[in-house]
């Protein structure tokens, strides 16, 4: 299977000292749902943020509820000093507006998120979602709703170097330095506006066309459409963003090095959702094709896990009890949560696998699963049926819709896998067959 030509050296060093799991899920491929799932340990009906955080998806249906246990609730009840630098995109945004450029359109995004509503995280340098990534707007700390903090880096890089100097903690300002520590960076970019990111790292794909790097044939390049045109002129900005998260993140592993912190701290990449960039006529994400879907989940910790691959189908409310596992506060964990705890697993143990993950997808009203070797979703949207099925080892580009061909596959993987899903997340949602 061909892979996208993105250089991503840190990455590929880092996956050799790591557990990469080849079969991560996003099981709502799309920001603050998969946010939510992270933070809850919960699917999206339980944690009630089925859609992105916007004023026309309304409150309560897509903020994270302040009252619900979250990971950084259980970690600052354990001791822990908690730091949340990059986007977080949990609160729904209200009157009077933040005048931001995300804002000032019908469907407002960016809100402040106040201290009460941060779950525990003690350090916060933060914005809600702000997709100006060459100046960037934080709120810091305490600073109040109408203060906020414009950064003259790329996002990116200026996130890294907070995560730098909380790492290095020179002289207590970030954390208190005789206790254990948790660090969420996260970045927005890889993200649209794709050319706001800086040339140095546009440079690298300097000479190579569209058709050197878009090389997937599930990708309509004959298609003289907006959508493809628009692709075709963005794959290299969105290559040169990857490739400018990589080096980022090889500036923090550094640190850890530099800190003596490498051996005692576990350390993850993961990513909320793909993009398909213009594979399946898709734009971005919200679907259930695995260039949206699967996403990297590399985990390092040096003498407790052992570096390997591995095609567990982790779930993104897995995430949140696995690493409380790991950390030794299984027994902490909220019995609120529905993920699985694969801390041994992940040490080298046995456990029950999961033979299939949830699908979940409230925009379009689709629901399907993806197995290890099928992805099998439904549509009922706006009153025209759909049903996608396909077998990705014989079809890895997913280029095949099997459902007409094979009912009876269709209603094994509905009957087997997804309805008992729909029990597990109490999900009234019915399939069309």
């Amino acid at each position: 299977m061909q892979q996208d030509p993105v250089q991503t050296p840190v990455l590929d060093a880092f996956a050799k000292q790591s557990l990469v799991l080849t079969h991560a899920i996003s099981n709502a491929p799309v920001c603050s749902p998969y946010r939510a799932m992270l933070m809850t340990g919960r699917y999206p009906l339980s944690n009630g943020v089925t859609r992105n955080c916007t004023n026309a998806n309304g409150v309560p249906a897509s903020d994270l509820r302040q009252t619900d246990p979250c990971f950084p609730d259980v970690l600052n009840r354990a001791g822990y000093s908690l730091g949340y630098i990059g986007k977080w995109h949990l609160d729904t945004p209200h009157q009077p507006f933040i005048d931001t450029s995300n804002n000032r359109g019908n469907v407002k995004w960016n809100e402040w998120t106040p201290p009460e509503r941060r779950h525990g995280f003690d350090y916060w340098h933060a914005y809600g979602t702000y997709d100006q990534h060459n100046a960037p707007q934080y709120w810091e700390n305490d600073a109040p709703r109408e203060r906020r903090v414009t950064a003259s880096k790329w996002g990116p890089e200026y996130e890294t170097d907070l995560a730098i100097r909380y790492l290095r903690n020179e002289g207590g300002k970030f954390r208190r330095p005789d206790e254990p520590f948790a660090l969420f960076v996260a970045h927005n970019p890889p993200h649209t506006d794709y050319r706001q990111v800086p040339d140095r790292y546009v440079q690298r794909y300097a000479g190579k066309s569209w058709s050197d790097l878009i090389n997937r044939p599930n990708f309509d390049a004959a298609a003289d459409t907006k959508l493809i045109r628009a692709c075709k002129e963005d794959i290299r900005y969105y290559f040169a963003q990857i490739t400018g998260v990589d080096e980022q993140f090889g500036r923090l592993l550094r640190t850890l090095d530099e800190t003596g912190l490498a051996e005692d701290t576990i350390v993850v990449f993961t990513s909320d959702h793909g993009n398909c960039v213009g594979c399946h006529n898709e734009i971005t994400k919200n679907n259930p094709y695995d260039e949206s879907l699967r996403v990297p989940f590399l985990v390092r910790w040096p003498g407790a896990i052992r570096p390997r691959r591995d095609d567990l189908l982790l779930s993104t409310p897995d995430i949140m009890p696995t690493l409380l596992g790991l950390a030794g506060l299984e027994g902490a964990t909220p019995r609120e949560v529905e993920g699985t705890n694969y801390a041994a697993l992940f040490r080298g143990g046995q456990q029950k696998r999961p033979t299939s993950a949830l699908y979940f997808q409230a925009e379009r009203n689709e629901r399907g699963v993806r197995t290890h070797r099928y992805t099998l979703a439904f549509s009922n949207q706006g009153g025209a049926p759909r049903t996608l099925l396909f077998d990705n080892t014989a079809d890895p580009y997913q280029m095949h819709n099997l459902a007409d061909s094979r009912p009876e596959l269709v209603r094994q993987l509905a009957t087997g896998e997804l309805e008992a899903w729909l029990r597990r997340t109490r999900d009234p949602w019915k399939s069309t067959i």
